[in-house]
């Protein structure tokens, strides 16, 4: 049983001001894990006091000085990488070959990335006489969610280090043994003292302190849209900067071609890793209407291939988070039932051999137009939706008709097409047949969220811009 009952606060582990407990399960079981400690808005000012002490030596810190940090923090995430793994495995369910690859690998790739952009990033570009100067925005807040825990760790905290801000994380209360194990990552790798705190929280406790707080300059926000709409509007009194990266409900074109069965193939797989529970995951499929049946074969034959609760097996899936998770998901389910859709793989209840551990039968539905239920909401867990299309006209029509803009994909053979297909969805990052880019901006268009994530486009979320004006005064007569 894990036991993580201080903050780190101003370079020390410390008590909370009131003592207060919360209890953490392991999804595979849904039996306790361990216990982490609840902050409160105390807390949280406690942590923002000493951000903003910090902050005044840090945002002077030279790129030399930063860098030196940064490759401290990877020396010491490479020694702790197995232990990220345990830990992420055991709060939120990842089986050991997701937990060490690509839960745990995402950290180094954000860090080995902010390095190279640090190393050449532009500060100050001379516009005339005027300089134009790029200044750390000053003590940022980062709540983080459950589903890619050092992932999205990773992706606020090493920008918000890089440009020499401060920080106060706020790691999901879900999954907060990552967040444990990273912290002592910064703590031994020397970062300066009250540069980077940790409260554990709750969302009205202290998610809401934080977004709320005076002192705070600027929230870095990943969830739902809900907690999202509500962190934005807690900030907005103090006008703070709110970044947001929220739900999805990514299309996938599909093209007729001779690349139809592998596109298929690839789109099923990718929707189903992580347990589903990613917010770009592709999970509307859209096919020709014609090649709907042939389709729902490939993804049945998909589909019952995944293996779920296996350790053992690299390509099984774990079980969703937690039990409020699972429900909502079986409900959902249950709604596309109701509403016509073809269950063409999985269905209500657990995967057979599984009578504990929120585990969730790889499903598939067949015939689903985008007004049903698990056509519009983010469903968040191992369920693909197939839907027809007359023509790539209609195609792009149906893509785009969503409240959510995060990702999209196009899968074809023809490349020319399908970049000018990506052209026309309206989402923050599309894919062409699952290409990746740690380098990419990573952020939504829509209720997905506002500003970007992710290499040198992460960078300028936590810059101010200042023009000094006559900076460089010319003569008169030139």
């Amino acid at each position: 049983m894990r036991e993580y009952l201080k903050f780190y606060i101003g370079g020390k582990w410390v008590d909370p001001v009131e003592p207060r407990t919360l209890e953490v399960d392991n999804p595979a079981t849904e039996e306790a894990s361990g216990t982490i400690a609840i902050g409160s808005s105390a807390d949280v000012d406690k942590a923002v006091k000493a951000a903003r002490k910090a902050f005044a030596g840090w945002s002077q810190s030279s790129r030399e000085e930063r860098l030196d940090v940064l490759q401290a923090v990877l020396a010491e995430y490479q020694k702790r990488a197995g232990d990220l793994a345990e830990a992420v495995t055991e709060e939120m369910g990842a089986p050991p070959s997701l937990a060490a690859g690509p839960q745990v690998q995402l950290g180094i790739g954000h860090l080995a990335t902010a390095i190279d952009v640090l190393k050449n990033f532009s500060f100050e570009d001379q516009h005339g006489s005027t300089l134009v100067v790029k200044e750390p925005i000053g003590v940022c807040g980062l709540i983080t969610p459950w589903n890619w825990p050092i992932n999205q760790i990773a992706c606020k905290v090493y920008p918000a280090l890089a440009t020499g801000c401060t920080m106060v994380l706020k790691p999901s209360e879900v999954a907060p043994y990552s967040a444990q194990i990273f912290t002592e990552i910064i703590d031994a790798a020397g970062v300066p003292a009250g540069v980077y705190n940790l409260v554990y929280g709750d969302g009205p406790g202290v998610g809401v302190a934080l977004s709320s707080h005076p002192d705070v300059d600027m929230i870095s926000f990943t969830g739902s849209t809900r907690a999202g709409v509500e962190v934005a509007r807690n900030a907005a009194p103090s006008v703070k900067r709110v970044t947001q990266e929220l739900g999805g409900k990514s299309p996938n074109i599909v093209l007729d071609d001779e690349a139809f069965t592998e596109s298929v193939t690839a789109g099923v797989s990718v929707m189903m890793m992580n347990s589903g529970q990613s917010c770009n995951a592709p999970s509307r499929m859209l096919v020709p209407k014609s090649r709907m049946a042939d389709a729902a074969a490939v993804a049945r034959a998909v589909a019952q291939g995944v293996k779920v609760g296996d350790r053992a097996d690299k390509s099984a899936i774990g079980p969703v988070v937690s039990r409020v998770q699972f429900d909502k998901i079986q409900r959902l389910i249950q709604a596309g039932i109701d509403e016509g859709a073809t269950v063409v793989a999985g269905g209500p209840g657990r995967p057979e051999g599984l009578d504990s551990g929120y585990y969730v039968r790889p499903t598939v539905f067949a015939d689903v137009t985008n007004t049903m239920t698990v056509a519009r909401e983010e469903i968040f867990g191992p369920v693909l939706c197939i839907l027809g299309y007359d023509d790539l006209d209609q195609a792009i029509e149906i893509a785009n008709d969503t409240d959510y803009g995060l990702a999209g994909y196009v899968s074809a053979a023809d490349l020319d097409k399908a970049r000018a297909l990506a052209r026309r969805i309206r989402a923050g990052s599309v894919a062409i047949n699952h290409g990746f880019d740690m380098n990419a901006p990573f952020g939504g268009y829509k209720r997905s969220g506002n500003g970007r994530e992710w290499g040198e486009f992460g960078f300028h979320e936590y810059l101010e811009t200042k023009a000094i004006l006559g900076y460089a005064y010319q003569d008169a007569g030139e």
